[in-house]
């Protein structure tokens, strides 16, 4: 569904096809940006860790602060590093919040 609203498109995304973490990941609020595709991130496990922008990624969507995103730790330096690999929207982050899958 899309709504004209002035001159900007506004999009509303099906929560119903959303990207839910695995066992290995965790969600996480992206904190401050590092540059070099280099990003902060609060995860959920209570962690923050240095994360990268993965390449598919990297010129493709753009992350800002308070963006929640889904982390996958590294296998080594698994508590300090990670890769970003998914960004979810407005709407798809309020559904997190409402279903109790952010609690950060």
């Amino acid at each position: 569904m899309v709504e004209m609203m002035g001159k900007k498109k506004v999009t509303h995304e099906r929560t119903d096809q959303m990207v839910l973490p695995s066992k290995n990941d965790v969600l996480g609020i992206a904190m401050k940006m590092l540059g070099g595709e280099r990003i902060m991130v609060k995860c959920q496990d209570g962690k923050e860790r240095l994360c990268r922008i993965r390449g598919k990624m990297k010129r493709r969507v753009w992350i800002r602060d308070g963006d929640v995103v889904l982390v996958s730790p590294w296998e080594f330096q698994t508590e300090t590093r990670g890769d970003i690999f998914f960004r979810y929207r407005q709407n798809q982050a309020a559904w997190l919040r409402e279903h109790n899958y952010i609690t950060i």
